[in-house]
């Protein structure tokens, strides 16, 4: 049988990234994410639920994640679900927690840095589905070079 593990979310940030090193020098970066959605009932009225998923990211894609996202900043994710169990130290019992695990990503607004600026014209957002794939977090500075954002003065 194929096993498939596959996680794409939209969201904003609940909180700044927390980027910590292993021992080894490897960065690890874990974020948290609220991701709303928003229906109407039989009756007319509009609901709203908020999911609030935990996310780790590894390596240099932590690095960047870190250095240019803050809580409240919109962010696209593209990872898998990882379940992580324990036993916790003072009831003895089995606990567990699911996460994703950060693949690739793509900011979805051009606020950077301290967030100053207006978002662009075409947010990243409305770009085609292949796009979030392709993003890299190798150079994010890469992205503002595309054609529809000629131009954005950075």
């Amino acid at each position: 049988m194929a096993n498939f593990n596959k996680v794409i979310l939209a969201g904003n940030l609940t909180r700044d990234p927390e980027m910590r090193y292993t021992p080894k020098g490897t960065a690890v970066t874990k974020i948290g994410m609220a991701i709303n959605r928003t229906w109407k009932s039989e009756t007319g009225e509009t609901k709203e639920e908020v999911t609030f998923v935990d996310v780790e990211a590894w390596g240099r894609q932590g690095e960047v994640i870190a250095q240019y996202m803050k809580k409240g900043r919109p962010f696209l994710v593209e990872g898998r679900l990882k379940l992580d169990q324990w036993e916790d130290k003072n009831t003895k019992q089995k606990q567990s927690k699911l996460k994703v695990v950060l693949e690739s990503f793509s900011f979805i607004d051009s606020n950077r840095g301290d967030g100053g600026g207006a978002p662009s014209e075409a947010p990243r957002s409305a770009r085609p589905a292949a796009a979030p794939a392709a993003a890299s977090a190798e150079a994010p500075e890469a992205e503002a070079a595309a054609p529809e954002e000629d131009d954005v003065p950075f």
